[in-house]
């Protein structure tokens, strides 16, 4: 399981015309990438993960501020561009596998304390942020 990411101040997401996820001022967007392999076991360490890792301001974390995340499925962190110009998707766990996977992850953050946003699964979505810093990094687990 990958994740990228970034520290905001505020951001949200759009699908189908309509607001499905939003916060304002410092938080996580986290966009997170499934692949074959990934179990529910991983979307719970992850989830840990995201909820200590200090890397807001003050060398503080979610747990610390209760700063929200942004939770946002990607399947295209699992692209492979290396031969050709094209990108290939065959890493990524197809959306039966990953969709519940995510979900696992926002649930397993929302049980840890933490106020989780997310986006529509499969939506064609428009993903609003404003990066502080900026300060983004790469997870996996």
């Amino acid at each position: 399981m990958r994740a990228v990411v970034q520290r905001v101040d505020g951001a949200s997401v759009v699908a189908d015309g309509a607001t499905v996820g939003e916060f304002a001022g410092e938080g996580l967007c986290v966009l997170v990438g499934v692949t074959h392999e990934d179990t529910s076991a991983k979307a719970a360490q992850l989830a840990r993960k995201l909820w200590t890792v200090r890397i807001l301001h003050g060398e503080k974390s979610c747990s610390d501020t209760g700063a929200p995340l942004l939770v946002v499925s990607q399947f295209t962190l699992y692209g492979d561009a290396r031969k050709g110009r094209r990108p290939t998707w065959n890493a990524a766990a197809p959306g039966h596998v990953a969709e519940p996977l995510v979900d696992e992850v926002a649930d397993a953050l929302r049980a840890l304390g933490a106020e989780v946003h997310t986006g529509r699964f499969g939506a064609d979505m428009r993903v609003s942020l404003t990066n502080d810093g900026p300060f983004t990094v790469l997870l996996e687990v």
